[in-house]
């Protein structure tokens, strides 16, 4: 099946890509496909990275579908 990987900020600068492709196997998780992302770009590995699916925060266990968009950005703080 085929999902959407969305890149935003520092991670849209180290892949050189806002959006790409993947495809995942049948039954995928949340975490395997972030991992696959982090084995094809090890770069992102210098940096604390946070994703959604469908635009909502998702524990790692959460099933994929066919067409999920998987966003990857990077953990920011702030405040005081």
């Amino acid at each position: 099946m085929n999902i959407r990987v969305l890149f935003f900020g520092a991670t849209a600068d180290e892949t050189g890509s806002r959006v790409v492709d993947l495809d995942v196997d049948e039954n995928s998780k949340g975490q395997t496909a972030f991992d696959d992302v982090l084995h094809r770009y090890p770069q992102l590995r210098k940096h604390r990275l946070l994703f959604a699916v469908n635009q909502e925060y998702v524990p790692g266990d959460r099933q994929l579908n066919d067409g999920d968009e998987l966003a990857i950005f990077t953990a920011v703080s702030g405040g005081r």
